[in-house]
């Protein structure tokens, strides 16, 4: 057994280590895009915003939508019924700013897809034939005014495919479970960066070339999926093309949840990705289950084990490892994020404390949500449950 914990713990420690150097790229990377001088590539753009049920702070995030430092643009609201309680706090953020061209549409029932899917699908053909580039946000998102442009200007490069934001979970009144999530959260975040090739589509804040979009028929693909950004992603890298992460499209993502609804929430992620990604999926059993063996066992060594034995010096040796590493990205990644969303220094300052500690609970998290997305792939997402059947067919169960 002893023999077993020596390289893993190894493992476990280079992976560290890898994380660490990770953070420093990761700030550098936020520093080097946050230094760029203000894009003057701005055509016209359609942000196109699906909408269902009431976000906590919908109406500051939709308003949010309105004040884009942005020279010529349009916004699409869609909902997929009028009596959505969304469509009552669209049409008040419509009449409040006259002056920007917005416009709600109602798309049909989903039927192959998901709704959110089958809410795009439907806002894109009513996109101003003008417009040459279509930027995609969430309901839950708050982008600053800078958004907008920033998030665009990638596309000046005809390399780029797409260019990305990320979210970032915020909560004015922090419990256990808003602390869990936006811990959980970060750990995703990081994943982006420099590296184009590499990074993935987040549907909540992207943008894309009209004319690429309809080069590799988004929107055709779009017919029997239920996520939009795994597979934008997909035919991206199909095509060669690059996916450009934008550090100033980071948006804040204010709300609180349960630790029940944090865990639905998570498990969730996993399970699309087990079927749209199954790499990244394996990818995340796999190493939550190193870390979380490692350390089980570091600690129980450490308890049950005599100090003079060299495998309480290799434990205890881990343990320190592992924790100084992971503290330490932590608080790198916080920094660079405190670049970018400096309305919420106060929230930030608290997270540096809440993810120093959970960053030990959040693999846990990860091998539950991963092992369940072997087990299943029935979701329920808005109300509405989907069986997952591949990445190319859904199944509507209920709504």
């Amino acid at each position: 057994m002893e023999l077993l914990f020596y390289p893993f713990a190894a493992l476990l420690i280079w992976l560290s280590i890898r994380s660490f150097r990770g953070g420093f790229e990761y700030l550098r990377y936020f520093r080097k895009g946050l230094s760029k001088p203000e894009s003057d590539f701005t055509p016209l753009a359609s942000i196109i915003a699906p909408c269902r049920g009431i976000e906590e702070g919908i109406e500051e995030n939709l308003s949010a939508l309105f004040t884009q430092n942005y020279p010529d643009y349009e916004i699409v609201f869609v909902v997929d019924d009028p009596n959505d309680p969304a469509a009552t706090v669209i049409d008040q953020q419509i009449s409040k700013n006259p002056q920007q061209p917005a416009k709600l549409i109602v798309a049909a029932e989903a039927i192959t897809n998901s709704q959110k899917v089958a809410n795009l699908r439907e806002a894109v053909k009513h996109i101003s034939d003008e417009s040459k580039a279509f930027v995609f946000v969430d309901s839950d998102a708050r982008p600053s005014p800078g958004w907008l442009r920033s998030l665009v200007a990638p596309l000046a490069d005809t390399a780029v495919g797409a260019a990305t934001g990320y979210r970032w979970f915020v909560s004015p009144d922090p419990t256990l479970g808003s602390e869990m999530r936006s811990a959980w959260n970060a750990s995703i975040a990081s994943a982006l960066g420099p590296k184009d090739r590499s990074n993935f589509c987040w549907g909540g804040s992207t943008a894309i070339l009209r004319e690429t979009f309809e080069r590799l028929s988004i929107s055709e693909r779009w017919k029997v999926v239920v996520s939009d950004d795994f597979t934008l992603t997909a035919a991206i890298n199909e095509a060669g093309m690059a996916i450009r992460f934008v550090p100033a499209a980071l948006t804040a993502s204010v709300g609180t949840c349960t630790l029940r609804a944090m865990l639905e929430f998570t498990t969730r992620q996993l399970q699309i990705t087990r079927v749209y990604a199954p790499r990244l999926w394996l990818a995340s059993l796999m190493g939550s289950s190193i870390f979380c063996g490692v350390m089980i066992a570091g600690f129980m060594i450490v308890l049950l084990t005599r100090p003079d034995r060299p495998i309480f010096i290799a434990a205890a040796a881990t343990l320190a490892l592992v924790t100084f590493f992971s503290i330490g990205k932590t608080l790198l990644r916080l920094k660079a994020v405190r670049l970018v969303l400096t309305d919420y220094e106060a929230q930030l300052t608290r997270q540096a404390w809440a993810q120093s500690v959970l960053w030990l609970v959040t693999p846990a998290i990860f091998w539950f949500n991963s092992t369940w997305a072997l087990i299943s792939r029935r979701i329920t997402w808005c109300g509405t449950v989907y069986e997952l059947k591949s990445a190319r067919e859904t199944v509507i169960i209920a709504d």
